[in-house]
């Protein structure tokens, strides 16, 4: 006589945990952040000190291009595993988006050296990074909300 064998549910492999998805993301956009800072900040000196920009303008033409060098990393590396709608509409609110930040760190640079009237290297650099700072909270979490959205289930 033969018996039958009750089959067993099989074991699915979990997905990450929520905080490691976050912790990962958060790590990546950070370094990614860390890059455009960087480009950011060595291009804003390189015009203000070399070139004889304006403060502001010194901080608008390097974020330009630090912002679709982040927008690149971002996409392809730290958000990678959210959706992409390939219409440009994601690109046009990635960009949007960094207007604010950018807006964010013009008005910290402004404020040091208009308002405060300090106009030394160390001075603006701590405006600036004052701004990067606050800029880049906000892209974080304004990135997630309305640029790289979670996949959504096919």
């Amino acid at each position: 006589m033969s018996t039958m064998q009750r089959s067993r549910p099989v074991k699915t492999v979990a997905s990450a945990p929520a905080y490691r998805t976050f912790l990962s993301e958060l790590l990546s956009f950070g370094f990614v952040g860390g890059v455009g800072t960087l480009i950011m900040i060595f291009g804003a000196n390189l015009m203000r000190a070399w070139l004889g920009g304006s403060p502001v303008t010194s901080v608008v033409v390097p974020t330009v291009v630090s912002t679709l060098s982040s927008y690149l990393l971002n996409r392809f590396w730290t958000f990678r595993h959210r959706d992409s709608d390939g219409s440009g509409r994601e690109v046009a609110i990635f960009f949007a988006l960094n207007g604010v930040g950018l807006l964010i760190q013009v008005l910290c640079t402004g404020f040091t050296y208009y308002t405060l009237g300090l106009h030394g290297g160390v001075a603006y650099n701590l405006g600036l990074l004052a701004g990067v700072a606050l800029g880049s909270a906000f892209r974080y979490w304004s990135y997630k909300k309305w640029v790289f959205t979670p996949a959504t289930a096919t």
